[in-house]
């Protein structure tokens, strides 16, 4: 479901809009999470401050960091011993269209090695996940890294990390195909807010709407 909008500022962009969206919400007790765009340290500080804990994607707009913690884990796979940093691992296999999708999940709690980590409210635990897809014709594999205020679960932070994935189909897509949102060419004053609002109520209500 859609829970708020705020209107992105015509010369910024999500990084300004993501605090005001996040202090619009109450949020005690959930897991937020964001995908790499909302990476800063102040997003993340705002989020604990609302009692919340978070999930965030690491890419470019960290490089130093995400760096930092893909490095670390390719070491850990090669240079395993007793002394090693304690890790957790979650494994799932989906199938589905004709391809099988395998994801590997690695955490780690043990990140006082970590440069900058004071910086970041709450860092406990960095994470690993490998995605390898087989289909009939060709095969692919990526890596993503992230960090979170979570402990070292790796089943719990799996579930927060799909989940993120999953608003893309169960909302975006959802949006883009069916309410051709991409192609509605109004831009004047306020009418664009009230129609991303109007579609979003629309939205809450069918998928509400269990009879369908």
């Amino acid at each position: 479901m859609v829970l708020g909008q705020v209107k992105t500022d015509e010369k910024s962009n999500e990084i300004t809009a993501i605090p005001e969206l996040i202090k619009t919400l109450e949020l005690k007790g959930a897991t937020v999470t964001i995908d790499a765009m909302g990476c800063q340290t102040k997003i993340a500080g705002i989020i604990v401050d609302k009692g919340a804990d978070y999930v965030i994607a690491l890419k470019g707009n960290q490089s130093n960091l995400h760096s930092d913690i893909a490095l670390f884990f390719e070491n850990l796979q090669e240079n395993k011993t007793k002394n090693s940093p304690r890790f957790d691992q979650f494994k799932t296999v989906d199938g589905d269209h004709g391809r099988i999708e395998t994801r590997r999940y690695q955490t780690c709690s043990d990140i006082d090695w970590l440069q900058g980590k004071q910086n970041w409210a709450n860092l406990k635990t960095v994470v690993r996940v490998q995605r390898q897809r087989e289909m009939a014709r060709q095969n692919s594999s990526e890596i993503s890294c992230y960090i979170s205020s979570l402990g070292n679960d790796a089943e719990k932070l799996a579930t927060a990390i799909r989940g993120r994935r999953g608003v893309e189909n169960s909302l975006h897509r959802i949006l883009d195909v069916s309410f051709q949102e991409d192609q509605c060419r109004v831009r004047k004053d306020h009418a664009p807010e009230n129609l991303a609002a109007l579609r979003h109520i629309a939205l809450n209500l069918l998928k509400k709407r269990k009879t369908l």
